[in-house]
């Protein structure tokens, strides 16, 4: 699914109108009667309450209008509150006023809360904001949407929720917590994304007749990761192939208590039809690693307390790296001074053009000690698999401020290093190293459990060691991953299947993705 920016939906709509003679009250109206015909459609026996429609000073208000308009046609009573004065309207907002006071309409302007006291409809529509919105929430407009929410009734956001932020689904002061949106077109990322995906409700897309050629001029890059986007980058497997035409990935993880982390993420990588996996992994685990994937070979380093120390370990992987494919590093390697060394060298010495590195969990602490920047002075690709911990530590802030604003988060990231950047979690934020921003519809609250992430390294270090660019490894990889998790839920239970269930079932998800 297409993703558009606030400011790429303006163009489409200013193309559309400007270069390709569609009037802007034509898609005005075209806006409003898609809602109107969603909500007659989707709340049929709530109408005989009614409809409120809140209504702003801009075109989102003039939708509003025209959605009242059509509902009065079809016997719907209908009021309009107004959040500004008549005399604020301009343009085509305005005309839509006129044209629903013409057939009748009810309004009243300058509403607040207050106003909103003794209304009991069947169905709000919010058409206060829209995707304009730039500056918090708050006053007298606050408590208005306070009120919406408590209303009771079913709320219709027109485009986007007022108070989500269209770009990045950030919450901008107070939102609307909608039942449904109507959006024209295509989608916005603040629809997809959390914490504004969560206001959004259920999500209906119209097509109002945008000029196809205006969205060919815009070619927007994003998008919502669903089966088909995920389909268009699988690659067919020659006949006449070997383990040797697949990659050798270097795996570098366990540790002293850490050794399933080390299993989990070659188990992700040989699940994903890695040729060849080796973890080089301390060797007062090596044993306990080896009997738990015999397809995986080990490289044991020498180590002190069950972790990765001193100079041996760089010695030997400068031996290791030779030959690979795809290294990654992270899981359950701890934060120690040696592993931060380990991640320097690595960033330094060991990633080449045809050598990408992917670094996750201990090593992304490892990185946070050293200084992201580093990832600078990397020769080739790199990868970042944070979850939102992780990616706080990697910008110095906090966990609930990189969660209010994932995509600026991951693309602040990207900025800082050079990097590609998977921000995990409930719809993972993918942003390429060129800033290429994608939102994976795959995954559910199920794979909230130790060890997916190790899983998920290991799956986009094989994708990368089979010859996938960074960027499309971690959209094909993060697809997979939730689907593997999607189908486990539906054979399993919603909850209560492990990261070892989810690596065994990848061969499926991919079959899945392909087919």
């Amino acid at each position: 699914m297409i993703l558009l920016t606030a400011a790429e939906s303006r163009e489409l709509d200013r193309l559309s109108t400007s270069q390709y003679g569609i009037p802007s009250y034509t898609l005005m109206t075209r806006a409003g009667e898609a809602v109107a015909e969603t909500v007659t459609r989707r709340w049929p026996a709530a109408l005989v309450q009614g409809v409120l429609v809140l209504a702003g000073k801009g075109n989102n208000g003039g939708d509003g209008f025209v959605a009242a308009r059509a509902l009065l046609a079809g016997g719907t009573p209908v009021k309009v509150r107004l959040v500004a004065a008549i005399a604020d309207l301009k343009g085509d907002a305005a005309r839509a006023c006129r044209d629903y006071i013409a057939a009748g309409g009810a309004l009243t302007d300058r509403a607040n809360a207050a106003s909103l006291e003794d209304e009991h409809p069947g169905v709000v529509i919010d058409a206060i904001f829209g995707t304009g919105l730039n500056a918090p929430i708050s006053g007298a407009i606050g408590a208005v949407i306070d009120s919406l929410n408590g209303l009771g009734a079913p709320i219709v956001a027109i485009d986007i929720a007022s108070g989500v932020h269209a770009d990045s689904g950030a919450i901008i002061g107070v939102a609307v917590k909608a039942a449904l949106t109507v959006t024209f077109g295509f989608a916005k990322y603040g629809h997809v994304s959390y914490p504004g995906a969560d206001h959004c409700g259920d999500l209906e897309v119209a097509d109002i007749g945008f000029a196809s050629r205006a969205l060919e001029m815009i070619a927007p890059p994003g998008r919502l990761l669903e089966i088909g986007e995920a389909r268009s980058l699988m690659r067919p497997r020659a006949l006449n192939s070997h383990k040797g035409s697949y990659g050798h990935v270097l795996i570098i993880a366990g540790g002293r208590g850490k050794a399933g982390a080390a299993i989990l993420a070659a188990r992700g990588a040989l699940r994903a039809g890695a040729g060849l996996v080796t973890a080089a992994i301390p060797d007062g685990v090596a044993s306990i690693v080896a009997a738990g994937q015999p397809e995986l070979m080990t490289a044991p380093i020498d180590a002190i307390d069950g972790r990765f120390a001193g100079p041996a370990t760089i010695a030997r992987l400068q031996e290791l790296v030779a030959g690979k494919d795809a290294i990654v590093i992270g899981p359950g390697i701890g934060n120690t001074a040696d592993t931060q060394s380990a991640v320097a060298w690595l960033v330094r010495e060991g990633v080449s053009a045809d050598r990408p590195l992917l670094i996750d969990a201990d090593g992304l602490n490892a990185l946070a000690a050293l200084g992201p920047e580093l990832l600078r002075s990397a020769r080739g690709p790199t990868v970042l698999t944070p979850h939102p911990g992780e990616m706080a530590r990697l910008l110095d802030t906090t966990t609930a401020a990189v969660n209010s604003d994932r995509i600026e988060a991951a693309r602040n990231l990207v900025n800082l290093t050079g990097a590609n950047v998977l921000l995990k979690g409930a719809r993972s934020v993918i942003v390429s190293a060129m800033g290429t921003v994608s939102i994976n519809a795959s995954g559910n609250p199920g794979m909230a459990t130790p060890g997916m992430g190790d899983v998920l390294s290991g799956l986009i270090g094989a994708l990368m060691g089979q010859g996938m660019p960074a960027a499309e490894a971690m959209r094909l990889g993060v697809f997979v991953h939730g689907l593997a998790a999607d189908r486990l839920a539906t054979t399993m239970g919603p909850f209560g299947y492990l990261a070892g269930d989810l690596a065994n079932e990848l061969p499926m998800a991919f079959a899945a993705t392909a087919a």
